[in-house]
């Protein structure tokens, strides 16, 4: 009996396993079919043209600019808000309430940090539509993932490394980024790159804040859209669905490549820690 339940539990694992996999590549496949015959060179690297034939580039590079900006005012807060709570707070009800409150923070439709944003951002803070204000609203979005991510890694650090390390008579800073910090990295690189896939795949709060200018952004404070923004703008307004699901395409090539990055230098770090 007992052989009988292992089988159908590891059977019914199977089942979800392949239903997981075969829904995205049914969803991953369909994209391709759709758009892939509007890949091209001209695509890709051209200036976007309203009456069409135009390119992508515009949105590319503002996609990029996200990223970077984001991940750049993120990463450091997200990381040292994660130490000081893991490392050096007092285990209380104020770090549990912290705890929940970033938690909390993960759950909130992004529509509602885009109104945050436009609303702060954009009119207090007089930046108008630009990069910039969408970045620091992705900021806000993506550091409760940063933090979470980067307390469960401080947290698999054996506790024998860090009594070793003070131990040998190193100070708590010294044992921090020179021996936790460095074992914890390959979690921590995990985060950023759910992070990474947030932005790219985020459209409702860089449509309140960023605009919807198909132009190559002058600098960081002009305003432009992102890739996910321009396949939600011609849909609704031309119907183009091959053009949408061909910017699917780079959408997805977009976050395997910086996924694999992220991986691969993933991997090196954790090869060089053992």
């Amino acid at each position: 009996m007992r052989k009988l339940k292992d089988k159908i539990l590891l059977g019914l694992l199977w089942f979800a396993a392949f239903l997981t996999v075969a829904v995205l590549v049914m969803i991953v496949g369909y994209i391709f079919y759709k758009g892939i015959g509007l890949i091209s060179f001209d695509f890709i690297f051209g200036d976007y043209s309203p009456s069409g034939g135009g390119g992508i580039l515009p949105m590319i590079v503002t996609t990029i600019y996200t990223i970077v900006i984001s991940l750049l005012i993120a990463t450091p807060i997200g990381i040292l808000a994660a130490v000081y709570l893991q490392e050096y707070a007092k285990q209380g009800r104020l770090v549990n309430t912290i705890r929940f409150a970033t938690e909390s923070l993960t759950g909130i439709p992004s529509i509602i940090y885009g109104l945050f944003g436009a609303v702060f951002f954009v009119t207090t803070l007089k930046l108008g539509m630009s990069i910039i204000a969408a970045s620091l609203t992705l900021t806000i979005i993506v550091l409760p993932v940063i933090i979470r991510t980067t307390e469960e890694s401080l947290k698999t650090v054996p506790r024998t490394y860090r009594e070793g390390s003070l131990a040998l008579g190193t100070t708590k800073l010294q044992t921090l980024y020179k021996v936790i910090l460095p074992s914890a990295m390959p979690g921590i690189l995990s985060g950023l790159i759910l992070s990474m896939g947030r932005i790219i795949g985020e459209s409702a709060a860089i449509f309140l804040t960023a605009g919807t200018v198909a132009a190559m952004p002058a600098s960081i404070f002009s305003s432009a859209r992102t890739l996910t923004v321009h396949s939600f703008l011609v849909t609704q307004e031309a119907g183009d669905i091959e053009l949408a699901a061909a910017v699917g395409v780079v959408l997805i090539v977009l976050i395997l490549i910086l996924n694999l990055t992220a991986t691969f230098i993933s991997k090196k770090l954790n090869k060089a820690n053992y």
